[in-house]
């Protein structure tokens, strides 16, 4: 039984190293072309190295060539640039729908006066100018030199920015005595100011008109937006000379003072300042009186 088994290993071993001739003759002469000596095994081991060869070019072609965007379901280059652009598209409309979000809360906060006093910050424009006068501008020798130089380079400017500096003012609304000031623990974060009713309302500043509306709370308002993100509310007036949209200047008449609202109790003007999204205390920035 060995001795069979081995015989079999050896014809198997034999058939696959067995030589063969593979002759090409001329068809009317019968003259020998080419001769190639082979064997199964060389003929096994050409059709491999051929597959692999060919398999490695397809993949080379298809992988490295535009044409592998004629498959069918592979995503072409334009298809997936266009999923880039889309990406970046919705990451800025997320980005802008944050910043409308807020700013819609801001304007939501100052018609309802709903803030969280831990959220208002605790320096305001006093503090500011107590922190400024404590500064030391006294100067020094190289302070003086350095100034030496500067304006001797600014004579040469042709864009001389002397005097061009815009002081941030805000105009009085009206003038009147404050029936109640700004206090924040009670949630009022506004000055009321009596004044006679239908007394003209003026824009404390310049900017933009960005509600002019009935509410059954606070009646016509008015809300302008300024300059360095300032926003103006101005609530219970009798009526109003301005519409959304409008463009206003400082002193403006935007309104006439009044009573209306289920809040008010007698005729007023509350008059509401934010910066940021946080009140402040227009008696630090106006003189009513």
């Amino acid at each position: 039984m060995a001795k069979s088994n081995h015989k079999n290993k050896k014809s198997l071993r034999a058939r696959f190293l067995a030589k063969y001739r593979f002759v090409v003759l001329n068809e009317n002469t019968f003259e020998e072309m080419l001769s190639y000596k082979l064997s199964r095994l060389n003929v096994f081991m050409i059709v491999s190295i051929s597959a692999i060869i060919l398999i490695g070019a397809t993949y080379m072609i298809i992988a490295l060539t535009p044409l592998k965007e004629y498959i069918p379901g592979y995503d072409s280059t334009a298809m997936r640039r266009q999923a880039i652009n889309n990406t970046y598209l919705m990451d800025s409309l997320q980005q802008q729908l944050l910043l409308n979000q807020r700013y819609i809360s801001s304007i939501t906060d100052a018609l309802t006066g709903n803030v969280d006093l831990e959220d208002i910050p605790s320096r305001n424009v006093q503090s500011e100018i107590d922190l400024i006068e404590e500064l030391d501008f006294s100067t020094n020798q190289q302070d003086s030199i350095l100034r030496a130089e500067v304006a001797q380079e600014d004579r040469f400017n042709l864009f001389e920015t002397a005097g061009t500096e815009s002081n941030f003012t805000l105009f009085p609304p009206l003038t009147g005595v404050i029936t109640q000031g700004y206090d924040p623990s009670e949630n009022h974060f506004a000055v009321d100011i009596g004044v006679p009713e239908k007394t003209p309302v003026k824009a404390v500043s310049d900017g933009t008109v960005i509600l002019a509306e009935w509410t059954t709370e606070t009646g016509y308002v008015v809300i302008i937006k300024h300059e360095q993100n300032l926003i103006s509310v101005y609530k219970h007036n009798e009526s109003l000379a301005v519409n959304q949209g409008d463009l206003v200047v400082s002193g403006e008449v935007i309104g006439f003072a009044g009573s209306t609202g289920v809040l008010s109790t007698g005729p007023h003007l509350h008059l509401e300042l934010w910066s940021d999204g946080y009140p402040i205390n227009p008696t630090e920035l106006i003189e009513f009186e």
